[in-house]
Parts: C-alpha cells; structure tokens; sequence
C-alpha cells in the first residue's frame, strides 16, 4: 500500500519486523452499525407472524374463547433479537361479548404497537371485576371476572416469550409446602368439610382463599395463615 509523505524528511532508521511502536498501520474504514429496531407504532407488519392461541372456558358460558397473540422477531439474527407481542384476536361462538370483545383487541393491539413496556396491561386487565360475581376454576383459581382471565392469558404469552420473568417457587420452598400441607392433612383426617372439586383442586378441602394469588389454597396450622399454593404467610 503506497503512503504519501506531505512533510520533509528530516530522519531515518532502519526499523526491524518486530518493532511495534514504529508500524504505520492503516487507517480502517468505519464498520456500519446495524440500526438496533425498536418496537414502535409504524413498524411495517411482515407477512409472517408468529403466534400461540389460548382457550378460556368459563362456567358462565356454555362456549369456550379462544386468545391468539402473534409477535414479530425484532433484529431477528442478531445479539438484539427479541420477541413482542404485535396484535391479538378473541374469538368465540357466544356473541353476547362480541361488542366489547371487538374493542378490546383494537386497543390491546394497539397497545401492543405502541412499543415499551406493555407489562402494564396485564394489572389493568386483571384488576377488573365483574359486578355480577367472579367463578372459580379447575384446582381452586378464583376470577373475578372474564377480562381478568384475559388478562391471565395475556400476562401467560409475556412470561413464554420472557418479558415478564416467571417467578416460580424454589425447591426449598415446594418441599417446605408439601411438609406442610402432609402434616395439616394429618391432622385433619376425615373430620373436613366436603367442597366442589372445582374450588378445592388439589388443595384440603377447607381451604381459604388467598388474596395474593386467589387461589383457595390457605390453611391455618399453629395459628400462621400459609397459603399452599404460593408460600404467601402470615408469619412472614
């Protein structure tokens, strides 16, 4: 590689091979940076979108919802690649929701498009409460009304695709449960209460309702309220 010279030479010496201090190197073109894409409302849809439906069966309705969320792969190959929740469509036989429903997925997509932190929508949708009376579902889950259970669904897809962090209890915490639940079993014996299995679950048949994770999965034993279902106690 030829090097133009602009300035009079006024010295020289030989310079060795291992000489690194005294190498002209060459100057290196900039390398381009790859534009990092961000989530945000004129992002173009692909034509391919990637997407997992989820059912909802109520016992107020003789027919079930089905959820479907697709999500776009931003910066797909590279370090930066991620998943987001792009639009979503609930679709049912029962079209006494239609209305409403139709709504909903307008402005969740919305949402959705808008980019951030979407998290939010879960709380908002779960914190809604149907003024006629929640259900309760298969294994003691309490809903306390059908946007909640949406929201359920929703906050479900965020944890599978890793925004949301899926906070499970440890090892230590399910075996410290199950001796738990072993023991109060014990005690208990035959003298309990009988309950719909679709209160109780999996959970002692007396039961109460935990306010952390509605799930009628808390017991009284030496005067402390633990909740089997997700270690909330009040005994800290």
């Amino acid at each position: 590689m030829t090097i133009e010279i602009k300035t009079k030479i006024v010295g020289y010496e030989v310079v060795g091979e291992d000489s690194e201090d005294t190498v002209i190197k060459a100057e290196q073109p900039e390398q381009p940076t790859a534009e990092i894409i961000q989530m945000h409302e004129k992002l173009e849809r692909p034509e391919l979108l990637l997407g997992s439906t989820y059912k909802i069966k109520t016992p107020q309705s003789e027919h079930a919802l089905y959820i479907t969320i697709n999500d776009v792969i931003l910066n797909q190959g590279t370090e930066h690649e991620s998943r987001r929740p792009y639009e979503i469509f609930i679709n049912s036989k029962n079209m006494d929701h239609f209305q409403w429903i139709v709504a909903l997925t307008r402005i969740i997509s919305a949402v959705f498009r808008k980019g951030g932190d979407v998290t939010f929508l879960v709380d908002e949708l779960r914190s809604v409460f149907d003024p006629r009376g929640g259900y309760f579902k298969k294994g003691g889950k309490y809903k306390p009304s059908l946007v909640a259970e949406i929201g359920d669904a929703i906050e479900c897809h965020m944890k599978m695709i890793g925004i949301i962090e899926d906070k499970e209890l440890d090892e230590c915490q399910r075996k410290m449960l199950a001796e738990k639940r072993k023991e109060y079993e014990l005690i208990q014996g035959a003298g309990g209460t009988e309950q719909d299995d679709t209160e109780t679950g999996d959970f002692p048949p007396n039961s109460q309702l935990c306010k952390k994770c509605n799930t009628r999965a808390v017991i009284s034993m030496d005067g402390c309220m633990t909740c089997l279902n997700c270690g909330d106690s009040k005994c800290g």
